[in-house]
């Protein structure tokens, strides 16, 4: 949140100064701050999010409350990717040939950004609403489940490579993080379907017995 309202901040110095160093000054340390703090560590906060919803019984539909912040998270991420990055680009583009400087969209959407980030931490606090209707009915509460210790030391591994390819390009490719994401997504399907064979052959013991 703290990067997004330091763009926020930059965008509208640059929108109200008066001087063209300032103005240019402004917008380009904004496009910086984007690709150099704000992209990778809201990639590095997506991976750990989801990956905690894959790797706990709370799930990614489970609960109103993930839900809500699973979708906010890739609504943010498109828009700041595809969206945002690119017309902050333009515009740092754009001040330093004396054109125009940042729209007043770019400066709201910054804005907007840090407000939506705000209000996740706040859902993670409060854990508002019930569960959805996709919940199991027999997992009504949250109990522990055996995960591997691996799973959390490779997510910790993963954002930590990720950061430091991100520092060498000067942009996010979260390419590990995405990789340890896709290949648990499919172990836990697996390991799903052993539970579940294992938990419907113990019936047919007992009834042999």
């Amino acid at each position: 949140m703290a990067q997004a309202l330091a763009i926020f901040v930059l965008l509208v110095t640059s929108l109200t100064t008066q001087s063209r160093e300032v103005a240019v000054s402004a917008t380009s340390m904004a496009q910086v701050l984007d690709g150099r703090l704000l992209a990778p560590l809201a990639n590095a906060s997506a991976f750990t999010g989801f990956m905690l919803a894959a790797a706990t019984p709370w799930g990614f539909v489970r609960h109103w409350w993930v839900l809500v912040k699973f979708v906010i998270t890739l609504v943010q991420l498109h828009l700041g990717i595809f969206v945002l990055s690119g017309a902050l680009a333009e515009s740092a583009s754009a001040a330093a040939t004396g054109a125009s400087g940042p729209a007043v969209p770019l400066a709201v959407g910054s804005a907007l950004m840090a407000g939506a980030i705000a209000f996740q931490a706040w859902v993670s606090v409060a854990k508002p609403w019930s569960t959805t209707r996709w919940m199991p009915a027999d997992r009504r509460r949250v109990s522990a489940e055996t995960v591997p210790r691996w799973v959390f030391v490779a997510t910790v591994a993963g954002v930590v490579a990720d950061l430091a390819v991100a520092a060498v390009l000067g942009h996010p490719a979260p390419l590990v993080s995405l990789t340890i994401l896709a290949a648990w997504l499919v172990l836990r399907r697996r390991r799903a379907a052993m539970v579940a064979a294992v938990g419907s052959e113990r019936p047919e013991a007992r009834a042999s017995r």
